[in-house]
């Protein structure tokens, strides 16, 4: 018989725990694929990274949401070219190694990439395995800020397993919310017409055939005839054929997004039941497609925008659809306007083959801050605007810009640095073709 160990230790807790503390060169807050971005860019710069998340694994929203596809990645027309590069073109190489993508073209005048959101979610924990420097925090929660002036200096997180203190010379909020700005008292920006979320689902027991005949516009024609009797608030959306030979990916779904507590956990709960009452609509109206099918996968609360910093400069839907280039543009991106600002519908504006629209650096920059930037959904920009920059592909760009930017900074303020020494750092995400 085995010879077991069956000794324990008497523990309790003290009064008042000393919480783990971390140096870091740069903190950044939010691990989706914008804080991934960051965190990249910054340890290949040879810098220590705190990586801080308050869900229990990396990836964000592009993993937990389900969300599957990689939108904002090229440029529109016949022939699109990316229009962001560093981890960006590495997930695509690597994923479409491994059979994880299945790219769309001619979707929105440009490329869409579905993609395997476990596959993606392993990219993400090995990318950052590899690389020594980067100190992933996850389950960790932001309780408060320590700011000087326009400086942050340290921030405190509560996990399950005790407190972590994170002091940084530089910093980073990617959460999405402008969790750190707001927490840290600097301005922030809320709709006055909220912008609506969705609660993705994978399904499996499809007939991909019946699925693949379906017509979009006659969708949404019946969704707007035959939605009320099943509680549906959303006429249009997407569908379609996803990994595995049976299984769809449904993106037709509207949820409100709120910013307080208690509203938020019932979002789950909204956003699950809106999924099964667009279940059996399925069922009942593309029996043919439907009938077998059944919930695999009920992704994460997918959220749009709820908060956002004020910063040095407010992005407009005018310089969106004219193409404005500013003076300190750090990212480029075609996608089009999609303003999901009403419940039963989604504000759409394309853009032609040659278009191109810019993100300024002022728009990273919170107002009064000299070491901290947004990135990914929450830079600055009118609710318009903001529709346009908000996916992936910008986000990771924005991500890498504010790494560098923070890295040019060092010790002094992000409004100082050479702009043309960062734009010259990010110019395949500016200028490559």
């Amino acid at each position: 018989m085995a010879n077991l160990d069956l000794a324990t230790t008497i523990v309790t807790r003290g009064a008042s725990p000393v919480p783990v503390v971390v140096e870091a060169d740069l903190a950044v807050l939010g691990a989706g694929v914008a804080g991934i971005s960051a965190a990249v860019e910054a340890a290949r710069l040879g810098r220590r990274v705190a990586l801080i998340d308050g869900a229990p694994t990396l990836g964000g929203q592009s993993v937990a949401a389900t969300i599957g596809s990689f939108c904002g990645f090229y440029s529109n027309g016949p022939t699109p070219y990316p229009t962001v590069h560093g981890i960006a073109q590495e997930i695509i190489r690597d994923l479409d190694a491994l059979g994880a993508l299945k790219p769309m073209h001619g979707r929105r005048n440009t490329i869409v990439v579905p993609y395997d959101e476990v596959a993606l979610g392993r990219w993400i924990e090995r990318k950052v395995a590899s690389l020594p420097t980067i100190a992933p925090i996850t389950g960790a929660l932001l309780q408060d800020v320590t700011r000087d002036g326009g400086r942050l200096r340290s921030a405190r997180f509560a996990t399950r397993y005790g407190m972590v203190e994170v002091r940084a010379s530089g910093w980073i909020d990617a959460s999405g919310d402008a969790a750190l700005a707001w927490a840290a008292g600097f301005a922030c920006r809320e709709p006055n017409t909220p912008v609506w979320g969705t609660n993705m689902m994978v399904l499996e027991g499809v007939d991909c055939a019946a699925l693949a005949a379906i017509d979009r516009a006659e969708l949404k024609a019946r969704l707007i005839a035959k939605s009320a009797p099943y509680g549906l608030r959303r006429h249009d959306g997407f569908l379609f054929a996803t990994f595995g030979e049976d299984r769809a990916l449904v993106n037709m779904t509207h949820i409100a997004t709120p910013l307080d507590p208690l509203g938020a956990a019932r979002m789950t709960l909204d956003g699950r039941d809106q999924a099964d009452r667009l279940l059996r609509f399925l069922k009942d109206e593309y029996a043919a497609a439907f009938a077998h099918a059944q919930v695999r996968v009920y992704g994460q609360p997918g959220i749009r925008m709820t908060r956002w910093i004020k910063g040095r400069h407010h992005l407009t839907v005018e310089e969106v659809r004219t193409g404005t280039r500013h003076d300190d543009a750090i990212a480029r991106c075609s996608w089009p306007i999609e303003l999901h600002n009403r419940p039963d519908d989604v504000h759409w504006e394309e853009f032609g083959d040659d278009h191109m629209h810019w993100v300024p650096l002022g728009s990273l920059v919170p107002e009064g801050a000299d070491n901290l930037l947004a990135a990914g959904r929450c830079i600055d920009g009118d609710p318009a605007a903001l529709s346009s920059v908000r996916v992936m592909g910008p986000c990771i760009a924005t991500g890498a810009a504010a790494a560098h930017a923070l890295d040019l900074a060092g010790s002094g303020s992000v409004s100082q640095i050479d702009i043309k020494a960062l734009q010259a750092r990010l110019h395949d995400n500016l200028d490559r073709r």
